[in-house]
């Protein structure tokens, strides 16, 4: 698999045709149709970038590299302006995610009730760091700059559901139980 450049705009998989081997998987793959889909329906205007991306993200789980050269050419966008909006918004992620994910809001209020140990706390237990997923696949740790739930500060937000004045040991019990599961 090629090497993803974001700062060539002239990435040569843009320019060379897709082997017929990748042209079959794509046109087989429902995902890639859907994202055809998707790109015809904004008639391919370079403006349906951002709708484009979250349909694929929706699809696959993640943007990964394949993915992103798919959106520039069919967008007809140098790949260093998709990989470039891939990364600028938060919501996009070019890494598989976990099982789990455990969001930290580290905004103002939750921060000074201590949202900081408990984050150091989940960095601990799950071998990582922010932004990144645990080695077995199972916990994605994530921070938020605030999750808008101030009053239950510190909160953290498991699998989608919100958990306020939280402590590290708490999480980690939430956290070990999800790692217990098989």
């Amino acid at each position: 698999m090629p090497t993803l450049n974001p700062q060539s705009p002239s990435h040569p998989d843009l320019k060379s045709p897709q082997s017929s081997k990748a042209k079959d998987q794509a046109l087989s793959d429902r995902r890639f149709k859907t994202l055809d889909m998707t790109m015809k329906r904004n008639q391919f205007k370079h403006d349906a970038l951002i709708e484009v991306l979250h349909k694929a993200q929706e699809s696959f789980g993640y943007l990964e590299e394949e993915v992103l050269i798919y959106i520039a050419r069919g967008l007809k966008l140098p790949l260093s302006r998709v990989y470039g909006v891939a990364t600028f918004y938060h919501l996009f992620s070019l890494k598989p995610s976990g099982a789990h994910t455990c969001i930290v809001c580290l905004g103002t209020a939750c921060y000074v009730k201590g949202s900081s140990k408990v984050l150091q706390a989940l960095e601990q237990e799950l071998g990582t760091s922010v932004g990144n997923t645990s080695a077995d696949g199972k916990v994605s740790l994530l921070s938020a700059r605030c999750i808008g739930a101030c009053g239950i500060a510190p909160a953290v937000v498991f699998d989608g559901v919100v958990a306020g004045k939280i402590e590290p040991e708490e999480t980690l019990k939430r956290i070990q139980a999800w790692e217990a599961e098989d």
